[in-house]
């Protein structure tokens, strides 16, 4: 027995994630629940304390405070470049990597087995969590709270775009239909992974070249698969610009 409790991994000290979040919760138990994922939930309680409610919650407050930030950072611009903005700002592989930068996977709870599974490595679960903190923030604190996290770790990504994103999807259409050749088709090729934690894979084939990607849903999956066509551009194949 006490070997066993040696070998435990000690609970994440969630006081020193707050710290570094930079925000003193009132109300730590919104923080507790933010950082649990479905698997470590309670099954008696249909799961009701894990983070997914917090993460409905967190997906329109990051909606509001980005298109809010975006409106005041880009006067001159109008609706539809600001939506463009909006997409890849808030889109899951973006919210990923601010969840990596505050280490999340760290003090993510989930059982042991999915741990060592690698669950808390995947960019769908990072960028849920991170939405479920917004969402902690924001019922602990209000919008102030939620606005000043989305400004302190978001800034790269907004400054770093000077003119509004396209995404893959748009663009491979649009390479298409300059050469006269339709609209791209999507075949979806497998669906795995169980219900919080599925898996799409999806191929699309254009000019005689094919590419698939991968994602946790068929949406994310079908932008992975533009995008890896896309990057084929600059390899020598078959494909004729």
């Amino acid at each position: 027995m006490a070997r066993k409790r040696a070998e435990e991994v000690p609970p994440p000290d969630l006081e020193a994630f707050a710290e570094r979040v930079g925000h003193r919760f009132a109300r730590p138990e919104l923080l507790r629940q933010a950082l649990t994922h479905r698997s470590a939930a309670d099954p008696r309680r249909d799961q009701l304390d894990s983070n997914e409610r917090l993460e409905f919650i967190g997906d329109r407050v990051l909606g509001l405070l980005m298109a809010e930030w975006l409106a005041e950072r880009f006067p001159e611009e109008r609706e539809g470049e600001l939506g463009r903005r909006l997409s890849a700002l808030v889109a899951w592989d973006s919210l990923a990597k601010v969840a990596e930068a505050l280490d999340i996977g760290a003090v993510l709870l989930v059982p042991a087995g999915e741990n060592r599974a690698g669950l808390t490595t995947r960019q769908n679960v990072l960028a849920d969590a991170l939405e479920a903190l917004l969402g902690a923030l924001y019922l602990d604190g209000g919008l102030d709270a939620a606005r000043i996290l989305v400004r302190r770790e978001w800034e790269a990504m907004v400054g770093a775009d000077l003119r509004p994103p396209k995404p893959a999807k748009s663009r491979l259409q649009e390479w298409m239909l300059g050469r006269g050749l339709g609209l791209p088709e999507y075949q979806l090729v497998s669906a795995a992974g169980p219900s919080h934690l599925p898996l799409f894979v999806v191929s699309v084939s254009v000019a005689g070249r094919e590419a698939e990607g991968m994602g946790a849903s068929k949406r994310a999956a079908e932008e992975m698969a533009a995008e890896a066509w896309l990057a084929g551009l600059a390899k020598p194949g078959p494909t004729k610009p």
